[in-house]
C-alpha cells in the first residue's frame, strides 16, 4: 500500500500526473457545482458561450498534471519550507541517459530542446492532416468532404497550431539545444523554468485539438479569434482562449530565460560582438516575446470574461468596444510575425557561413538589423485594420512605418547574398538547400507583403487569397523553410549520427515545387476576387483550386520523406564526428552528441564566430588547446606596432 501511494501521490511521474489532473479537473467541477448551488442555480449550465463546468476544469486539470508530473517539486518543497534535494539528488533529472529520460521532466537544456522539437513536430502533421483535409474539399466548388461549420474549425485549428505549438516552440526548440553551447554556458540560467516551459506546451495543442470534442465542434472565429465572432462562438472558442494563455506562458517563460542566459552567462572573452547571430536573433527574439505577449494573453482573457462571466469588454450592444480587440490583438500578432521570423535569421546566418565558408558579411549591421527589426515591429500593427473602421488619419502612418521595416529586412537579404559571392557553395547539403530556398520564398512573400502593405491594394485584395498567398510564402517559404535548415545542420549534433542527404535533396526539392505551386496562383485568383476562409467558392476558380489541391497534397507528401529520414538516421545512420561541417561556433567544437554539462571547463572566446579563410584566426580556446592564439593577419589592415 505506501507503494502505490509513493507512486500515485509523492513520486513524480506519469502516474502521479495521471491521478494530479484527474483529482484537480474533479476539484474544479465540484467548485463550479458547489458555487452554482449557493447561489441558486442549477449545478450545470449550458448555454453555447458558458459550460463553466467545462471551462473551470480545463483549468485546474492541466495545473493538477503540470504538478504531478514534477514540474514544481523543488519550488513547492522550498515554499513550504521543506527541504529541497539533498545534494546527490541535485541533478538526479539532468541529462538523458535513455529514452525514457525525454519522457519526463528534465532539467538538461539539451533535452528540453528535443522534446520541444519532436512535440512540435508531432503537431506539425497534426496541423498538416487538417490542412490536406481542407484542400480536399477546396479542390472543387460545391461541399465535397466537410460542411462549412466543419472546414470552419478546421482552418482556424490548423492556424492556431501551427502558430503558437509548431512554429514559434519549434524555434525555442532548436535555440534551447545549441544556444548554451554557442555561448559556453554549461546549462540555462533556470533549468526549472526551462523544464515548466516545455510542458506547458503539449497542455495548449490538446486544447486546441480537444476543442473538436466540445458541442457545437471547434473554435471557428479564425486564428484571430475577432470579437464580436468569438465572444458568442460555441464552447470550442474557450479552449482556443485557454490554449492560448499556456502556449503565451511557455513562451514568456522560455524568452525570459534565454535574456538572462544571454546577458549573464557568455563564457570569458564572449562580448556582444562575437555572439553568433543566431543568439542575436533569439535576443532580439526574446525581447518581443516579453513585451508583446503579455497583450494576446490579456485580450483572450477579456474574451474568456465576456464568454464565462458576462462582461461587456467587446460587447457593442452594452458598450463594449470591438474594434479594441482587433487593437490589442494586432499589437501583439504584427511583432509575433517577427517571433516568427527572427530566429529563421539567425538559423540561416549560421548555416550560410558555414555551408559558403565565408565569413558573414556586413556582421554588426546585421545584429544592429534585427534590433531595428524589434523596435519598428510595434509601430505597423494597424495595417491590418486599414478595412476595419479605424481612424482614416492612422492608414498613412501605418504605411509609412511598414514600408520602413522593409529596410532592415533587406540589410540582412544583401548581407546573406554577400556572403555568398565568391563561397565555396555547393549543393549537396540539405540545410543549405533550405537556406537559399528561404531566401527566395521569403523574398517573394517579403515582396507582396510591401504591397499589402499600399493602403488601396490592400483594400482591394483584404480577405482574399492573396493574403493566404502572402502569409504562408512569409512563414511557410520563410519560417518552415529555415526551421528545416536549422534541424539539418544541428542534427548530427543533436544525435550524433548523420541523415542521409539524398534524402534530404529530395525532401527539398519535392518541399519547394509544392510549396510554390499551391501558393504562387493564390496570388492570382485572390486579386480576381476569391475571398479567403471559405468553404465553397464561385465555379470560376475550380480549375486553379484543383491545381493549388494536387501541389498541397505533394507537399505535404514531402513531410513524409523527412520524417523517414530523421528516424530512420537517428537509429541507423552514420556516426557524425565533432564537427563535420567545419563550423567555428563553441558547440562544433564538443563531442556529438555534447556532455551532459557541455564542458568539463568553460572555453575562452578570442575572436569572431565567422573568421572562415583568415589565417591565425580562432574563434575558442577549449580547455586543453594551446592558450596562446596569434593575432589574425587581416587583408588591408596594418598590424599594431
Amino acid at each position: 500500500m505506501a507503494g502505490v501511494t509513493a507512486v500515485l501521490f509523492k513520486r513524480p511521474g506519469w502516474w502521479r500526473a495521471l491521478t494530479y489532473t484527474i483529482l484537480a479537473g474533479a476539484f474544479g467541477l465540484a467548485l463550479v457545482v458547489v458555487l452554482r448551488k449557493i447561489s441558486g442555480l442549477s449545478a450545470f449550465q449550458t448555454e453555447q458561450t458558458g459550460y463553466p463546468q467545462v471551462i473551470v476544469p480545463a483549468i485546474t486539470a492541466p495545473l493538477g498534471f503540470l504538478v504531478g508530473i514534477g514540474c514544481f517539486d523543488y519550488w513547492l518543497r522550498w515554499a513550504v519550507g521543506a527541504p529541497t534535494f539533498p545534494k546527490e539528488r541535485e541533478h538526479e533529472n539532468h541529462g538523458a541517459y535513455s529514452w525514457r529520460d525525454y519522457f519526463k521532466v528534465n532539467t538538461d537544456h539539451k533535452v528540453i530542446g528535443i522534446q520541444y522539437l519532436v512535440t512540435t513536430f508531432f503537431f506539425f502533421f497534426v496541423g498538416g492532416l487538417m490542412a490536406m483535409i481542407m484542400r480536399a474539399e477546396l479542390a472543387q466548388p460545391g461541399t465535397q468532404i466537410v460542411d462549412p461549420s466543419t472546414f470552419n474549425g478546421l482552418f482556424s485549428t490548423h492556424a492556431a497550431i501551427m502558430i503558437f505549438v509548431f512554429v514559434i516552440p519549434a524555434f525555442a526548440g532548436i535555440a534551447n539545444y545549441v544556444l548554451p553551447l554557442m555561448i559556453g554556458a554549461p546549462d540555462m540560467a533556470f533549468p526549472r523554468l526551462n523544464a515548466l516551459s516545455y510542458w506547458m506546451l503539449p497542455i495548449a495543442g490538446l486544447l486546441f485539438v480537444g476543442s473538436f470534442l466540445c458541442p457545437g465542434g471547434a473554435f471557428d472565429a479564425g486564428w484571430t479569434g475577432y470579437a464580436p465572432l468569438s465572444t458568442g462562438a460555441p464552447l470550442g472558442q474557450s479552449f482556443f482562449n485557454l490554449g492560448v494563455q499556456f502556449a503565451g506562458a511557455s513562451s514568456i517563460a522560455t524568452a525570459l530565460n534565454f535574456l538572462v542566459t544571454i546577458v549573464t552567462m557568455r563564457a570569458p572573452g564572449m562580448n556582444f560582438w562575437r555572439l553568433p547571430l543566431l543568439v542575436w536573433a533569439n535576443l532580439s527574439t526574446s525581447l518581443l516575446v516579453v513585451a508583446a505577449t503579455p497583450f494576446i494573453a490579456g485580450v483572450q482573457f477579456m474574451v474568456l470574461f465576456d464568454r464565462a462571466l458576462h462582461t461587456n469588454f467587446f460587447q457593442s450592444a452594452f458598450g463594449g468596444d470591438t474594434i479594441s480587440y482587433q487593437h490589442i490583438f494586432w499589437f501583439y500578432s504584427h511583432p509575433a510575425v517577427y517571433i516568427m521570423m527572427l530566429p529563421g535569421f539567425g538559423i540561416v546566418s549560421e548555416v550560410i557561413s558555414s555551408h559558403s565558408r565565408k565569413p558573414i558579411f556586413g556582421y554588426r549591421l546585421m545584429a544592429l538589423a534585427l534590433i531595428g527589426i524589434v523596435v519598428l515591429s510595434y509601430s505597423v500593427w494597424a495595417h491590418h485594420m486599414f478595412v476595419a473602421g479605424m481612424f482614416s488619419w492612422l492608414r498613412v502612418p501605418m504605411m509609412i512605418t511598414t514600408l520602413l521595416i522593409a529596410v532592415p529586412t533587406g540589410i540582412k537579404i544583401f548581407s546573406w547574398l554577400g556572403t555568398l559571392f565568391y563561397g565555396k557553395i555547393h549543393l549537396r547539403s540539405t540545410a543549405m538547400l533550405f537556406a537559399l530556398g528561404f531566401i527566395v520564398t521569403f523574398t517573394i512573400g517579403g515582396i507582396s507583403g510591401v504591397m499589402l502593405g499600399m493602403i488601396p491594394i490592400d483594400i482591394h485584395v483584404s480577405d482574399t487569397y492573396f493574403v493566404v498567398a502572402h502569409i504562408h510564402f512569409v512563414l511557410f517559404g520563410g519560417s518552415v523553410f529555415t526551421i528545416f535548415a536549422g534541424i539539418y545542420h544541428w542534427f548530427p549534433k543533436m544525435t550524433g549520427r548523420m541523415y542521409d542527404e539524398r534524402l534530404g535533396r529530395v525532401h527539398f526539392w519535392l518541399t519547394l515545387v509544392g510549396m510554390l505551386g499551391t501558393f504562387i496562383p493564390m496570388h492570382w485568383i485572390g486579386m480576381e476576387g476569391m475571398p479567403r476562409r471559405v468553404a465553397d467558392y464561385s465555379a470560376q476558380f475550380g480549375d486553379w483550386n484543383l491545381f493549388i489541391s494536387c501541389c498541397a497534397f505533394l507537399l505535404g507528401a514531402a513531410q513524409l520523406v523527412f520524417l523517414y529520414n530523421m528516424i530512420v538516421s537517428w537509429r541507423f545512420g552514420p556516426k557524425a564526428g565533432p564537427n563535420p561541417w567545419r563550423a567555428k561556433t563553441i558547440e562544433w567544437q564538443v563531442s556529438s552528441p555534447p556532455p551532459v554539462f557541455n564542458f568539463d571547463e568553460i572555453p575562452r572566446v578570442v575572436g569572431g564566430p565567422y573568421e572562415f579563410g583568415v589565417p591565425g584566426a580562432r574563434h575558442v580556446i577549449m580547455p586543453g588547446e594551446e592558450s596562446e592564439v596569434r593575432e589574425p593577419e587581416r587583408a588591408g589592415v596594418a598590424a599594431p606596432s
